[in-house]
């Protein structure tokens, strides 16, 4: 959601104008396969979901989006273009000397972006620090981290995942892009993971908007089965990778 509106009333661009807005950057660093298995979720939280305003991308009653999943930007930047965080013809310098659209993407050169990331394992434990910052604010803004299966073997997120849910961190939001690539997998399944620390679980189709939206817009509805807040985890399904 930009600001309090539904829908995008800063730019003329829409979900069928992103993939040629990906095609703007070139070069040999795109990581596509990652950049792809994003898209539909960036532009269900970007459209539908998040309260972010591009003409004030540091507005202190924003939701925080951390994009864990750095080492594919590319839908990411054509997203936040879209949506007017910055002008589209920086797309065509991705990767060049002196452009603000890195291979990663820097938080200290692109309006909108909320960490700098790439390094995989580093998003979720940010979002903890991020939520108990906005709690002891009474801030009611929420922290939705994208991170990939795979990503889930490293073991920081884990330590973050049991904090989150002891805690109760009912503002924090992980959508987990499932495109098959985790090394060995969680008995259970990945959602199975968090819930038995105390998060709340829900499983779509990473391509369906429509699961997408339903899964993401109620995060006040997230109780742990004793009745208390507990943090949610939307593991969204995509092709695997290579597929």
């Amino acid at each position: 959601m930009i600001g309090s509106m539904n829908t995008n009333t800063y730019t003329r661009y829409g979900y069928a104008d992103l993939l040629p807005l990906m095609e703007r950057m070139t070069g040999d660093e795109k990581h596509d396969d990652a950049s792809t298995s994003t898209l539909d979720i960036l532009w269900v939280l970007y459209d539908k979901v998040l309260r972010v305003f591009p003409d004030q991308p540091e507005r202190g009653d924003r939701d925080r989006f951390l994009l864990s999943k750095g080492h594919g930007p590319t839908a990411y930047y054509a997203v936040l273009a879209a949506k007017g965080f910055f002008p589209v013809e920086w797309l065509d310098e991705f990767g060049a000397f002196e452009s603000p659209l890195g291979h990663h993407p820097d938080r200290a050169l692109v309006p909108g972006v909320e960490i700098s990331s790439g390094s995989l394992g580093h998003g979720l434990p940010i979002a903890v620090g991020r939520a108990l910052a906005l709690r002891s604010l009474g801030s009611s803004s929420r922290v939705v981290v994208l991170v990939g299966d795979a990503e889930l073997d490293e073991g920081s997120n884990h330590e973050a995942i049991a904090v989150a849910g002891r805690l109760g961190l009912d503002s924090i939001t992980v959508v987990v892009v499932d495109n098959g690539s985790a090394t060995h997998g969680w008995p259970g399944g990945i959602a199975r993971r968090f819930e038995v620390e105390g998060w709340v679980g829900r499983n779509v189709d990473g391509r369906s908007h429509d699961e997408l939206e339903r899964a993401l817009s109620a995060p006040a509805e997230s109780r742990a089965s004793d009745g208390t807040a507990a943090p949610l985890v939307v593991v969204a399904r995509v092709e695997q990778r290579g597929a």
